[in-house]
C-alpha cells in the first residue's frame, strides 16, 4: 500500500469523495434520462439558459413550457434552491456500504450485503439490477443466483455506483478496493457490471495516491481482464484523449462504437465517466460538468467523477458553488440515516480507512 500522507490529509480527500460524489449526483439529476436527455439536447437547454460554460448547478428552466422537461425532482436540484441533497440510490448504497463496513468488518460475505438490503433498504428505491436480487433475496434464493435469476439487468451501472466507499476505505490500495466491491457487486451482477464496480473502486482508491487523474486511471485498469469490453472501451477513450482529439469528438466516436447497449449499461457510462475525468484534468468543475454534459445515466456518472475529483483534489479545493448548498446534510432512504450530516459519514469513513491501513 502506498502512503497516503497525514491523518488531516486523508480525513480532507476523504470528506472531498462524499461531497464530490452528491454534488455531481445533484447536478446530474435533472437530466437523468439518457435516451431523452442526449448530450445534444443537454448543451441545447444550457445555451438557452446561457450557462455554458458550466459552472454551477443546472439552471432552472426558463418556462414550464420551453420544451426542456426535468425529471420532477428538479426543484430540490437547480441553482438557487438547493438546501441539503436530495435523495438517490447513488447516494444510499455509499450510506449502506459505510453501514456494511462498521457492522460486519472488511471481511463481509455477499449474504451479509444481501442481509444489510434487506434490513435497512426500501424495496421501492431500489431499481434494475438491484430490484431484481432483491426480489430474488426476499423469495429466498442465495448469491450468486440472486444476480443471475430473473435478472436482464446484470450489466447494468448499479454495482459500479456502490463502489465507492470501497475505495475510500482502501486509500492508495486500489487492489484491495476492487476485491471488495467485487464481492458486494455478485449479489446483483455478473460481467461486465461486475467489472465496473471493481474498476471504479479501484479509480477512487488510486486517487488519494495518484500524481494526475490519467495515472489513476491507468492503476485502475490493471484490476478488471483486459480484453473485457470495459477494460477495452477505457482504454479506446485514453488513446482518443492521447491523440489530443476533443472531448465531443472523443465521446461521438465511442457512442459510435458501444451502441446499442443502452443508456444504463456500464460500459458506454464507463466511456463518458473516463472522458470527463481525462479531459477534466483534475479541475474539479471542469470534471464534473464535462462528465454530466457527456449525458446518459448523468446523476451516477457525475457521483462517481464527483468522487474521484474530491479524492484527488480535497474538500478544502472544491469550489463553495458545489458543497455550500448541500448545507452539511444529506436525505437517505436508508433506515436510520436520513438528515446524516456529510461531515459525520466522512469521519466514520476515515475511522474505517485508518483501522484498514493498521491492519
Amino acid at each position: 500500500m502506498t502512503p497516503v500522507g497525514t491523518e488531516p490529509e486523508l480525513a480532507d480527500r476523504i470528506l472531498g469523495g462524499w461531497l464530490g460524489r452528491i454534488a455531481g449526483n445533484m447536478l446530474g439529476k435533472p437530466v437523468e434520462q439518457g435516451d431523452l436527455w442526449t448530450r445534444d439536447r443537454i448543451d441545447r437547454y444550457l445555451r438557452q439558459a446561457a450557462a455554458l460554460p458550466l459552472t454551477d448547478y443546472l439552471p432552472e428552466p426558463a418556462s414550464e413550457d420551453d420544451g426542456f422537461e426535468l425529471r420532477p425532482e428538479w426543484r430540490q436540484c437547480v441553482r438557487g434552491r438547493i438546501h441539503g441533497s436530495c435523495r438517490d440510490d447513488d447516494v444510499d448504497y455509499a450510506i449502506l456500504g459505510l453501514d456494511l463496513l462498521e457492522t460486519h468488518g472488511f471481511g463481509f460475505s455477499t449474504e451479509q450485503v444481501g442481509e444489510l438490503w434487506l434490513l435497512r433498504l426500501p424495496y421501492l428505491q431500489t431499481f434494475t439490477a438491484e430490484r431484481a436480487a432483491y426480489r430474488n433475496l426476499a423469495n429466498g434464493l442465495k448469491p450468486p443466483v440472486t444476480a443471475t435469476y430473473d435478472n436482464p439487468y446484470q450489466e447494468w451501472i448499479g454495482a459500479l455506483i456502490r463502489a465507492d466507499i470501497y475505495g475510500w476505505t482502501c486509500p492508495g490500495d486500489p487492489r484491495r478496493a476492487s476485491a471488495l466491491a467485487r464481492r458486494d457487486a455478485v449479489l446483483s451482477h455478473t460481467g461486465n457490471g461486475v467489472y465496473g464496480a471493481m474498476w471504479a473502486a479501484a479509480l477512487i482508491a488510486a486517487a488519494f495516491t495518484a500524481p494526475t487523474v490519467r495515472k489513476a486511471v491507468d492503476e485502475a485498469l490493471t484490476v478488471i481482464p483486459a480484453s473485457s469490453r470495459l477494460a477495452r472501451t477505457v482504454r479506446r477513450v485514453v488513446s482518443l484523449h492521447d491523440t489530443r482529439m476533443t472531448w465531443e469528438d472523443t465521446l461521438t466516436t465511442v457512442a459510435e462504437e458501444t451502441a446499442g447497449l443502452g443508456w444504463i449499461h456500464t460500459v458506454p457510462n464507463a466511456a463518458v465517466l473516463t472522458a470527463g475525468l481525462l479531459y477534466g484534468d483534475g479541475d474539479f468543475t471542469r470534471t464534473i460538468t464535462l462528465t454530466v454534459r457527456g449525458g446518459l445515466d448523468t446523476d451516477s456518472n457525475g457521483a462517481t467523477a464527483g468522487s474521484v475529483a474530491g479524492v484527488l483534489t480535497g474538500a478544502e479545493t472544491i469550489p463553495d458553488q458545489w458543497t455550500a448548498p448541500l448545507e452539511d446534510t444529506v436525505r437517505s432512504a436508508v433506515f436510520g440515516f436520513d438528515g446524516v450530516r456529510i461531515s459525520e459519514l466522512a469521519e466514520r469513513t476515515v475511522r474505517l480507512a485508518e483501522s484498514e491501513t493498521e491492519d
